[in-house]
């Protein structure tokens, strides 16, 4: 699959940690991270469904990863944003770092049912390089906020995310939705997610979307990727 080219590579530090999956040792370096999703004209001007884009920057605006979707055209058009899906990650120097994929649930995404069994709820997976799974994130039962935990390899829950009590979006909702990014006892929030407001223009026009994640401490490195698809 042919992807942008990246020319500009980030300063890069010396000092990266060896705990880290390969190729994701810069997030360790980042207290925000901005995510684009890159506009197709063929959904703005004909409505047709493409498999989205995004580019990672930092806070300079430095383009360091690159995001791509992988779907059949069934899927996105007969499920939409209920679709099942597999993302592949890469680096500036096109090398694939992460993998995304979250299955296919017919009866997934109202999170007042997302408690009551696995088959209501959406779950994302997370491997470090592919291949290494790392983490995952689940979506929870709530008949209030949006609710997910981030889970470890193992199983155990390291991070929550809340989202607001109503998600406003659209050309005629001029505001900024933001998910809070809480510790694994729900008592601190340590981050956000904020989906930003694009412009009356472009949110009539196109649905490519931006995101900017704000985290005080990098200590689970997926975690960050996984909050991209809160709102998917």
């Amino acid at each position: 699959m042919n992807f942008t080219s990246i020319t500009h590579e980030p300063n890069m530090l010396s000092n990266q940690p060896t705990s880290c999956p390969p190729g994701l040792e810069y997030l360790t370096q980042l207290d925000k991270i901005k995510v684009e999703q890159l506009v197709s004209l063929t959904e703005a001007f004909i409505g047709f469904e493409r498999n989205n884009k995004y580019v990672l920057r930092n806070a300079n605006d430095e383009q360091f990863l690159y995001a791509f979707e992988e779907t059949d055209t069934c899927m996105r058009i007969c499920c939409t944003n209920q679709r099942g899906f597999t993302v592949h990650v890469v680096d500036n120097m096109k090398q694939e770092v992460m993998l995304i994929t979250r299955d296919f649930k017919c009866c997934a995404g109202c999170c007042w049912f997302a408690g009551c069994c696995l088959g209501c709820a959406f779950e994302v997976r997370v491997e470090a390089p592919p291949g290494n799974f790392i983490g995952s994130i689940k979506q929870k039962g709530s008949f209030w906020k949006a609710s997910y935990d981030i889970l470890d390899e193992s199983g155990d829950t390291i991070l929550k995310i809340e989202g607001p009590c109503c998600i406003w979006d659209g050309p005629c909702c001029p505001c900024d939705n933001e998910f809070k990014l809480l510790t694994a006892d729900g008592m601190n929030q340590i981050g956000n997610l904020t989906k930003e407001y694009a412009g009356f223009v472009k949110e009539m026009v196109t649905v490519s979307d931006k995101f900017t994640i704000s985290c005080k401490k990098i200590f689970f490195i997926s975690g960050k990727m996984h909050c991209l698809k809160v709102s998917y």
